[in-house]
């Protein structure tokens, strides 16, 4: 490994069916005051509310519930949310639901004690809180993000079409985040899928970047592998709790920020997928999906040896006697077959895009150097016009 680098991670995570038993001695840790942010709802009919109410109640806490966070969260969601926190000074912010809502939850603990416009600050400025933090819990119900244990906070602002994320530091990381597998089983399966690439696109993100003897790849390529072999059993029978489990753990280790150590690191497909999000509000790990292979392809050339390794060491490709075009042109293949058989979607016409979009979401595309290749505004564009006929 090259470079120098530090570590920490300070969320305690509970994990397993009877994670939940924990939530109440975690809240005793904190004041009286609960703020409690969730979703569509859909924590009241699969009971997960019940057992989150119960262990507020247990644990003695008066509770100002902010429900409906949508799935990609908005600025003026933030300063609804922000508002109910300040007006009743709360002590904690719990987020019971997916990475959208716990993104939120992280926003929402930045800004609720922010003088200035919290989207100017955090989002365009890229400034980190020099303010009270709000501390966050959380209780996951969705896998795709890793939000359960890093500082990532992404939030939409449709009037600018912008979708921005900021990394914050370990004082804006959950300070512990309850993983129980069953309370996933009720995800509809589009939403599933998407959290699966999702995972996959994180992992992708770290892995193509760097050309040095990395333990960071290796254990990238074995988290790779597992999310293959789960998403295919999960596919098929989304309450087979072995494979919800492990998917679940590997979103929690695909971003918790220790895949990254020693590596530049991409992103460019997130800088892509964000901004087409921005424009069509489609679900995350979709627009990853939709502008993957054509950004892969593109630059691949620029990165050959990684690409030829991913083929063999993740998908088992018999590379024996092809040439390193040849090898890395084959495991592509082999993970565009993958995607199609879990069903995510390879074109960004399948969620409203449309062609007058591309130059607009090109603007709105935040390039970055960590990976094999920077892109140009047009190669962007190209991209764009790739997953757009991609049939």
């Amino acid at each position: 490994m090259l470079g120098n680098f530090s570590y920490s991670n300070p969320t305690r995570l509970y994990f397993g069916e009877d994670s939940v038993s924990f939530l109440a001695d975690e809240l005793k840790k904190y004041g009286p005051k609960v703020m409690l942010t969730y979703g569509g709802g859909s924590i009241k009919k699969n009971g997960v509310y019940d057992d989150v109410i119960k262990a507020l109640r247990e644990a003695g806490k008066e509770v100002f519930e902010d429900p409906g966070v949508m799935s990609n969260p908005t600025v003026q969601k933030l300063y609804e949310g922000c508002k109910i926190a300040r007006e009743n000074n709360v002590d904690l912010i719990l987020a019971v639901g997916g990475g959208s809502t716990i993104d939120y939850a992280k926003g929402v603990s930045v800004s609720a004690w922010c003088d200035e416009d919290p989207w100017d600050k955090y989002y365009l400025r890229m400034e980190e809180p020099d303010n009270r933090i709000i501390p966050v819990g959380s209780v996951l119900t969705m896998v795709g993000t890793g939000s359960e244990m890093n500082g990532g906070s992404v939030i939409t602002n449709h009037e600018q079409k912008m979708k921005i994320g900021h990394v914050f530091g370990d004082n804006v990381m959950p300070k512990f985040s309850i993983l129980n597998p069953r309370y996933t089983f009720t995800v509809p399966k589009y939403q599933m899928t998407a959290g699966i690439y999702d995972i996959f696109n994180h992992i992708c993100e770290q892995y193509f970047s760097g050309e040095d003897d990395n333990t960071s790849d290796y254990i990238a390529e074995g988290l790779m592998k597992n999310v293959i072999n789960a998403s295919r059993i999960a596919v098929k029978n989304p309450e087979d709790y072995e494979a919800r489990s492990n998917l679940m753990w590997d979103a929690t280790w695909a971003l918790n920020t220790l895949i990254a150590k020693g590596k530049s690191t991409d992103w460019e497909v997130h800088m892509i997928g964000q901004a087409v999000g921005a424009y069509t509000d489609a679900t995350h790990g979709m627009t990853l999906s939709a502008v993957s292979l054509p950004y892969y392809r593109r630059v691949m050339p620029y990165g050959i040896d990684k690409f030829a390794r991913f083929a063999k060491e993740v998908w088992g490709v018999d590379t024996y006697g092809m040439t390193k075009e040849e090898a890395a042109n084959a495991g592509i293949a082999e993970m565009e077959k993958w995607m199609r058989e879990i069903g995510v979607s390879l074109s960004i016409s399948d969620f409203g895009a449309t062609e007058d979009m591309f130059e607009g979401i090109a603007d709105s595309t935040f390039i970055l150097e960590g990976g094999y290749k920077a892109l140009t505004k047009d190669e962007v564009v190209e991209i764009l016009k790739e997953s757009y006929n991609y049939k």
